[in-house]
């Protein structure tokens, strides 16, 4: 099965697309993928996912075992495969860099190509950029519940399939988090990896102790301990026993795991417990099933816990599991074009979004959504990032992307950093895009006269 071919996508694009060149619908197109409301309990979004749309569009063709299938359907004609065959994408794409804090009509992305090229890669832009834009979404929102904490993606295993594991991983990485328990992922991405040991380890010896000390022998660098197998404050005595062998041999425990129970409690009581035997240096890390709603309880809460692991609620998205994402038609042909069906009207022409910031704090006061040729005062947000089909710029890194997450956060007006639902940030839609509308709804009229 090859995820990179071009038949992942909804069969309507195809018989379109032979449609479209029956009728020889050839002309330029613009396509923008937007979101059109937030989920509940978000305020933000973070823009992710672009570097996999790009990858995507450079080798997106289609090869010869996919012709015998099409033709074996016994939808299509010979001479549309032929035509296939000669398929590229060669347009243009402008897009939101990775990293940046967006709100719903804003563009994504925005395809410009011959519409037949425009149309087809349509299922799977909306596809590779869902799932990064809700993780890293739902991450950034971690990192602001819990600012001073080493937080951990810990999902492969729980994630929706291998390519959701890694999107997961990359986004909430380039979100925040300081690393991931996906092996593969850091490979890929050069992140730092993260691992301790499962509870079967400890399970598989006879006692505790051996098991933490014959860890600590063969993992000296990272020796963090489980230690929920059997009962939290129980394990402490195997885990300071531990300690002190290890520590005759130069190696040094760094923390104790915790992955159960109630971790505020849990937590206060183990540190008490280390304190008072001599190893307040030993650091507490916890996991399970956590959350930006559970860490910010547990900072509130003072609770000594250093670092999280964070998965199954992260790569899941569980509170808000899908995005309202489309990809709408804006203009063919060199004409605007615009949906007016109930609840889903969409804005017309080529739009860019220029942010305003306030003149005394540096912070985000607005956005307005313009025309692309209006001018602003604004920072202008869609940038460049590939034209006739050929990318502009390297693939950015994951520091790169994160420190445009951090500067965003910072600037969001405080109420968007809560966890809990704010007013809407104002997203302005500018005086030209309004005419522009009015303008084609005016067409649509006579035309039906």
């Amino acid at each position: 099965m090859d995820l990179r071919s071009v038949l992942l996508t909804d069969l309507y694009q195809l018989t379109m697309l032979e449609a479209y060149w029956r009728e020889a619908f050839t002309e330029p197109a613009v396509f923008e993928l937007f979101v059109r409301k937030l989920p509940p309990n978000r305020n933000f979004l973070v823009a992710a996912g672009l570097e996999g749309v790009l990858d995507y569009l450079q080798q997106a063709r289609f090869h010869p075992d996919e012709f015998d299938y099409l033709s074996r359907t016994k939808r299509f004609s010979d001479r549309f495969l032929e035509w296939l065959a000669e398929w590229r994408f060669e347009g243009d794409v402008d897009a939101l860099p990775e990293g940046t804090i967006f709100f719903p009509d804003e563009p994504i992305v925005r395809i410009t190509a011959p519409m037949p090229q425009a149309q087809l890669v349509e299922t799977r832009l909306v596809n590779l950029i869902q799932f990064p834009t809700m993780v890293a979404s739902k991450a950034a929102r971690c990192v602001l519940a819990a600012p001073d904490r080493t937080l951990v993606e810990f999902g492969a295993r729980r994630a929706h399939g291998a390519e959701a594991a890694m999107a997961a991983a990359r986004a909430a990485c380039a979100a925040g988090f300081r690393g991931t328990s996906n092996v593969l992922a850091g490979k890929e991405w050069d992140l730092p990896i993260f691992g301790t040991m499962a509870h079967s380890y400890v399970m598989s010896h006879d006692e505790e102790w051996q098991a933490f000390v014959a860890f600590g022998r063969a993992q000296p660098n990272n020796v963090v301990l489980l230690i929920d197998t059997y009962d939290e404050m129980e394990a402490i005595g195997p885990v300071v026993r531990a300690a002190e062998i290890l520590r005759e041999e130069g190696i040094r425990v760094r923390a104790v795991r915790l992955d159960s129970g109630d971790l505020s409690a849990l937590s206060h009581a183990v540190r008490r417990r280390l304190d008072a035997a001599g190893w307040p240096d030993i650091e507490i890390f916890a996991s399970g099933d956590l959350d930006e709603w559970a860490l910010k309880q547990l900072v509130e809460q003072k609770a000594p816990i250093r670092g999280f692991g964070v998965g199954t609620r992260l790569t899941t998205c569980s509170d808000a599991p899908y995005l309202g994402i489309v990809y709408k038609l804006q203009e063919y042909a060199g004409r605007a074009r615009r949906k007016t069906s109930h609840g889903k009207q969409t804005w017309p022409g080529r739009k860019q979004i220029y942010r305003i910031f306030d003149s005394k704090t540096g912070g985000m006061s607005h956005d307005v959504l313009a025309l692309e040729e209006d001018r602003s005062d604004g920072q202008p947000l869609l940038v460049p990032v590939m034209r006739s089909g050929r990318r502009m710029t390297p693939a950015e890194s994951i520091d790169d992307i994160r420190r445009r997450v951090v500067q965003g956060l910072k600037r969001l007006p405080p109420a968007l950093r809560e966890l809990d639902p704010a007013p809407p940030y104002k997203v302005e839609v500018a005086p030209s895009v309004r005419e522009l509308a009015a303008e084609v709804d005016r067409r649509h009229r006579n035309r039906s006269l």
